[in-house]
């Protein structure tokens, strides 16, 4: 099977640029399965740190486009519509945070009759308050057919560490959240594609897909109060994908789709 999975989705234009493209990415790669992070693809706030999320407007027009699966991370629950937003069964927040947290952190779909199983994970490095071990998550989950893991953070070590812990139970794991793409696509021993960070889908005029202001002010230890209110970039769209080809739980070959 051809699985397509596509990284931090940065505003709403992104949503329209990927609907505008889905059909065709669908038709011309064959793909049997779509997984995209929508995480940021909302702005809900003048400030970046719990400013982003998603709506369920953006969220029915993603899957209405043809995606299969949302994936998210520790802006999951930015928003006033996050727990309308979490009540999609084919949208997933981190798996390893406690129960009482809205949402669901996995999801098992029927693709070409076969059951895939898509999981979210995040670090537990400073990125979400509650954030449970991953690896004993992992272990406790019921997984069937095909297994593809988005795990968002910012530690490429910690990425990979955790993919070569699950070499051959998972058909691959796929980093997000810092938005830059890494260079690297690797086919580990046991079937098990990795890529550190898969990239971002929005607009190019700026790392990240939004100006650094804040980020920029918080590192100076500045105050932001009289910053302009946080939004995206300007620029041409990018699409940040990877294709996997699985078979059998195992992925065979995985390239970057732009």
């Amino acid at each position: 099977m051809n699985v397509l999975i596509i990284g931090d989705l940065v505003g709403p234009a992104a949503a329209d640029y990927l609907a505008a493209r889905l059909l065709d990415l669908r038709r011309d790669l064959h793909l049997d399965l779509v997984v995209a992070n929508a995480e940021n693809v909302a702005i809900t706030a003048d400030t970046p740190d719990r400013g982003f999320g998603m709506t369920p407007e953006l969220v029915s027009q993603l899957l209405a486009a043809g995606v299969d699966v949302i994936t998210s991370g520790n802006h999951t629950w930015d928003g006033p519509a996050a727990e309308a937003v979490h009540r999609y069964p084919r949208l997933l927040r981190p798996l390893n945070v406690p129960a009482t947290r809205p949402g669901r952190g996995v999801v098992t779909v029927e693709v070409a009759g076969e059951p895939v199983t898509v999981v979210n994970l995040a670090s537990q490095r400073g990125m979400i308050r509650d954030a449970e071990p991953i690896y004993p998550a992992w272990r406790a989950l019921e997984r069937q057919g095909s297994v593809i893991v988005d795990f968002h953070g910012d530690s490429a070590w910690e990425k990979m560490s955790f993919a070569a812990a699950i070499d051959g139970e998972a058909a691959a794991v796929i980093g997000t959240h810092t938005h830059e793409p890494t260079l690297n696509l690797h086919l580990l021993p046991g079937g098990t594609a990795f890529v550190a960070d898969v990239g971002m889908t929005g607009p190019s005029g700026y790392p990240g897909g939004f100006p650094l202001t804040h980020f920029a002010a918080a590192y100076r230890s500045e105050s932001s109060r009289d910053l302009p209110p946080f939004t995206v970039a300007t620029g041409p769209m990018v699409l940040g994908a990877v294709l996997l080809q699985i078979d059998a739980g195992k992925t065979r070959a995985i390239e970057r789709i732009t």
